[in-house]
């Protein structure tokens, strides 16, 4: 495996686990020409998987899409990125355990606002702000008002 510390292609494997509920194998990897120790993650091959957008164009499921926004929705927040990591990896589960090869962007993003309501409030509002495309200010406020209840309610 390329190194990208100096782009060798000579790297030996110090460590492996099982990662993703074990579905993937998370690999601690050394440079044996300038010993930079990176990891790298080995997952399944899966069927391709289409995601049908508003405008019912379809693109390939994208995790690392999926990531970036519960990223910034959840900036200077105290989220871990291992938990951003295995948010994804539900949400991604989650999706192929439906056995279907298209699925609407709005089902996905309504499962990722499943686990970010669990995680951290603050980042469920962001990101629920952009994915519902709030009209106005009482539509946001009820939504925050309907988080509020939900969380009282579990307590």
């Amino acid at each position: 495996m390329e190194c990208p510390n100096c782009r060798q292609n000579a790297s030996r494997v110090i460590d492996s686990r099982p990662s993703d509920e074990n579905r993937a194998i998370r690999r601690r990897r050394e440079c044996e020409n300038c010993g930079f120790r990176f990891t790298t993650f080995e997952r399944i091959e899966t069927t391709p998987l289409l995601v049908i957008k508003n405008d019912n164009t379809r693109e390939p499921f994208n995790r690392k899409k999926i990531l970036h926004g519960v990223m910034a929705a959840g900036q200077k927040r105290p989220i871990t990125s291992s938990q951003f990591e295995q948010l994804v990896d539900h949400v991604e589960n989650k999706v192929r355990q439906q056995g279907v090869s298209e699925i609407s962007s709005k089902k996905i993003g309504q499962l990722v606002m499943d686990e970010l309501a669990e995680l951290d409030d603050v980042a469920y509002i962001r990101f629920a702000s952009i994915y519902r495309e709030f009209k106005d200010m009482s539509s946001f406020m009820k939504t925050m008002e309907d988080m509020i209840a939900k969380r009282e309610k579990g307590n």
